[in-house]
């Protein structure tokens, strides 16, 4: 199990330049989690495409259904003071933090693109492409 977060979610349903990668970690790794945020930052995701006429408003509920069944099963809460303890300790984001604390709480790794996840925490978040 690998926790995931939001944007190699939207790479592995929106065709792009890491779309490749997340597929092929989804072959590797098939169990994916995410703390429930997940949801909201891919429909934001979702959103901007929407707006720049890059997906119709049926394409982009099609793929947030896709996406929430992948998921299913597998999105955690995680604890408001675990979330804040990172932050403290480090430049990330709270948003970003909720990841990291579930990757923490299940002794999973994070895959990531976000270069200051991956500074912030060389030993939980990992690249998705080397």
């Amino acid at each position: 199990m690998i926790v995931v977060e939001s944007n190699t979610v939207a790479y592995l349903y929106l065709s792009g330049k890491f779309t490749a990668a997340a597929e092929a970690l989804l072959q590797r790794e098939p169990e994916w989690t995410a703390p429930s945020l997940w949801r909201s930052e891919f429909r934001n995701i979702l959103a901007g495409y929407v707006r720049r006429n890059m997906l119709t408003f049926e394409q982009a509920c099609s793929l947030q259904a896709e996406a929430e069944s992948l998921l299913q099963g597998f999105e955690f809460e995680v604890h408001s003071r675990e979330v804040m303890e990172l932050v403290r300790d480090s430049e990330c984001s709270a948003y970003d933090c909720e990841f990291v604390a579930l990757a923490e709480r299940l002794g999973a790794k994070l895959v990531t693109m976000d270069k200051k996840v991956l500074k912030a925490f060389p030993k939980r978040a990992i690249s998705l492409v080397a």
